[in-house]
């Protein structure tokens, strides 16, 4: 069975005078038109709840917005992506990034959470909070708290065979560290993942 092409792309920006600049991705070229315009649509709020999120944080004027987006995988019916969102307010002590991602799961037709992923039952988030704080200790990694907790919504994206967990700043480290990532490979849990799912289907070697 041929593997399914990548998702076609383009960038779009949205530009509000010298100090806003965002640039968020389209997908354009799909047979599934329906899909297209889930997608489209899922990217576009998701875009706006981040910039409406920056513009509400701070009551000082708005000095400089950066939105863009990175595209983490794109193959075997699986689009999972990462919008990002920079902005600094006048006489902020600095500016402040948030990052939202979004996994599509074409074959099934849906956006997937987190629990999408993994078999019903497999009490997925133990496991990962599990392995998340062993990379924690390895990597020595300056926490808040001596334990870090996986939450069932947790921030994800799928980067070829690996399922990435992250946090926001501040969550669990301080500014400086900035995003806490946690690439696990999907052979490390290849027993609770679904097979038919975007985990499973990267972890078949063809």
């Amino acid at each position: 069975m041929p593997i399914p092409l990548p998702v076609r792309i383009e960038p779009i920006k949205i530009s509000g005078g010298p100090e806003k600049n965002v640039v968020y991705p389209r997908v354009f070229g799909m047979q599934d038109q329906g899909m297209e315009q889930f997608i489209n649509e899922r990217i576009t709020y998701q875009t706006q709840q981040l910039i409406n999120k920056q513009a509400d944080e701070m009551p000082t004027p708005l000095v400089e917005m950066d939105g863009s987006f990175e595209i983490k995988n794109n193959q075997r019916n699986v689009l999972s992506l990462s919008l990002s969102n920079y902005a600094y307010h006048y006489q902020a002590a600095h500016g402040m990034t948030y990052i939202e991602s979004l996994t599509f799961d074409l074959k099934e037709r849906k956006q997937c959470s987190l629990s999408d992923l993994f078999k019903p039952g497999s009490h997925y988030t133990e496991r990962l909070t599990e392995l998340v704080n062993e990379q924690i200790e390895h990597r020595d990694i300056q926490t808040f708290d001596d334990h870090v907790d996986i939450q069932p919504d947790q921030d994800f994206y799928i980067a070829d065979k690996a399922l990435v967990i992250y946090f926001q700043l501040y969550d669990i480290t301080p500014y400086v560290f900035g995003f806490p990532m946690f690439p696990i490979s999907v052979y490390a849990i290849a027993d609770i993942i679904c097979e038919d799912g975007p985990l499973g289907r990267m972890a078949v070697n063809d």
